[in-house]
């Protein structure tokens, strides 16, 4: 299996090409999810070289795009000019979860566009990193005009900072998103060891770490990313809504 990503003018078009099979289903599903936490507004998979050996494994474009569509929230689009393909994702619904097109420039043409704003900050390992963290995020939320917002995305952007400079060697990357609402607040570093969620928190560890994160928002995950390292992200609610349980 081989995943080769091109970022151009807004869209991550990746070349997928091999054979798709039981044993290269995770590389192909892992791959996509692994290049959709940088995808800058939408990502498009052309499959013109993928040879699928049984028409249930497509389904494995469905189970992509229904992860992708809490974090980091960006279109997924299918290419492909081969009548077989066609057949077998219509035959498995899969054009009922992911447009599928005969061509990179008609998928590009008629890729949902949402409008998105992101901030990112790069921060230093050091003590001070969640201080400079909570300036970065209130300044940006003053700026978008969210202050239903503000609160939350203060703490759980303290949190992932803390985790990252308590637990890894990698210089935190803060990054905030805004997508028809739909507010995002994430933190990459350099480590794949994915973050855990424990069940208890010894009173000796300072904050309430993942267990806070995972109250305060709507849903919340880690996934890896293409470099090699992962991204601990959080979507937020609007201030009065009911929360549900991250996974």
């Amino acid at each position: 299996m081989r995943l080769v990503p091109d970022v151009r003018d807004g869209v991550t078009v990746v070349d997928v090409s091999g054979n798709l099979s039981l044993t290269t289903y995770s590389d192909l599903r892992d791959g996509l999810l692994k290049i959709a936490t940088d995808a800058p507004d939408s990502l498009i998979a052309d499959i013109g070289g993928l040879t699928i050996e049984e028409d249930k494994l497509a389904g494995v474009f469905a189970t992509v795009a229904m992860r992708i569509s809490d974090w980091p929230g960006v279109p997924f689009a299918l290419v492909s000019s081969r009548p077989e393909h066609a057949a077998v994702l219509k035959s498995q619904t899969i054009d009922r979860f992911v447009p599928v097109h005969a061509g990179i420039a008609e998928a590009e043409r008629e890729r949902d566009r949402p409008p998105r704003r992101r901030a990112v900050q790069l921060l230093v390992p050091s003590a001070g990193a969640s201080a400079l963290a909570r300036q970065f995020v209130a300044r940006v939320c003053a700026e978008w005009g969210v202050p239903e917002h503000t609160e939350d995305a203060l703490l759980v952007a303290t949190e992932l900072v803390e985790n990252t400079i308590r637990h890894t060697a990698s210089a935190p990357r803060l990054r905030l998103e805004l997508r028809r609402g739909v507010f995002t607040v994430a933190v990459g570093d350099d480590d794949p060891r994915p973050a855990v969620l424990h069940e208890r928190v010894d009173s000796a560890d300072w904050g309430l770490g993942l267990q806070m994160v995972a109250q305060i928002a709507r849903v919340w995950g880690c996934s890896r990313s293409w470099a090699g390292g992962k991204v601990v992200w959080a979507v937020l609610v609007r201030r009065g809504r009911p929360r549900a349980g991250g996974r």
